[in-house]
């Protein structure tokens, strides 16, 4: 079954094979940095919300989203073509080079992961579940992307921070700005943005908590 969501201007369409457009991703592309022509990677893209959010600030981004479901890319290539957005989308894994942009080419990297991994009984549904690709797997194939002073920017659960840091860091990624997110001042975080910079500086910006 189609849905169809607005964002601004465009249309963003998805189907099962996706996880519904939620706040997370809407936060992640407001967080992110970008710059007028840089070139930007979305691992894990599924159907684009996030190629749509980041094009929408800046149309001068050269844009690839990579995504293992085949079902999910289409929708992904057709999103962009139907708002006239420019874009590259493939198919395939990110684990393996091949299937990434050059390596140091990008400015920015930016991902909405699943949360938890299979069979750990954590709630998400099964959009929210990992399959064979870790979070190592991803911070690597960021860190592959970006040029020296390129940014990778991702949302994640809050309980996940330390070991965010820790992997992000083992992969020549230092965290810069963070941010979390919080339903009301009454609730605790249900989720973090993190941007980290390939061969940064130490040093962590903490912005103030997102309340949506």
């Amino acid at each position: 079954m189609e849905h169809r969501e607005r964002l601004g201007e465009f249309t963003y369409v998805w189907e099962k094979c996706c996880f519904p457009l939620g706040g997370d991703s809407l936060a992640l592309g407001a967080f992110a940095t970008v710059r007028p022509g840089w070139r930007v990677c979305d691992l894990g893209c599924g159907a684009g919300a996030l190629g749509i959010l980041l094009l929408a600030r800046e149309r001068t981004l050269r844009l690839t989203g990579v995504e293992l479901d085949a079902a999910a890319a289409e929708l992904a290539r057709r999103n962009l073509r139907e708002n006239g957005l420019e874009g590259e989308i493939v198919t395939g894994d990110l684990r393996a080079p091949e299937y990434l942009p050059p390596a140091g080419s990008c400015g920015l990297v930016v991902s909405n992961p699943p949360y938890f991994a299979p069979g750990t009984g954590r709630s998400g549904g099964g959009a929210r579940m990992g399959h064979s690709c870790s979070t190592e797997d991803l911070c690597a194939a960021a860190a592959r992307s970006l040029k020296n002073g390129g940014r990778f920017a991702l949302v994640h659960r809050p309980e996940r921070l330390c070991d965010l840091v820790s992997i992000l860091r083992a992969h020549g990624l230092e965290p810069k700005r963070m941010q979390l997110v919080r339903h009301s001042a009454a609730h605790s975080p249900s989720a973090v943005l993190l941007e980290a910079v390939r061969q940064g500086k130490a040093g962590l910006d903490i912005l103030p908590d997102l309340v949506r």
